[in-house]
């Protein structure tokens, strides 16, 4: 059984516990197309590696500083 993430709403919260301790825990992919639940995962799986083979060095250089400076210029989160 694996592990379901936790809402951070305390009453979604509560719902989720007593519906696991009373073992009525929902299904989370219910209602959604299995074959679209499928593609959907190897889309995911190839995304970054794809766009990465699609870019030139210098492409990929820019994206990485990019992300380099998006990291290092977040605001702290200890005031």
């Amino acid at each position: 059984m694996s592990n379901p993430k936790r809402p951070r709403d305390i009453n979604q919260l509560a719902k989720s516990i007593v519906d696991l301790s009373t073992g009525e825990e929902a299904d989370p992919d219910e209602g959604k197309d299995p074959a679209a639940v499928a593609l959907g995962r190897k889309g995911g799986l190839k995304g970054g590696k794809a766009r990465a083979a699609n870019m030139t060095a210098e492409e990929r250089s820019e994206a990485a500083r990019k992300a380099a400076k998006a990291r290092w210029n977040k605001p702290s989160s200890s005031n």
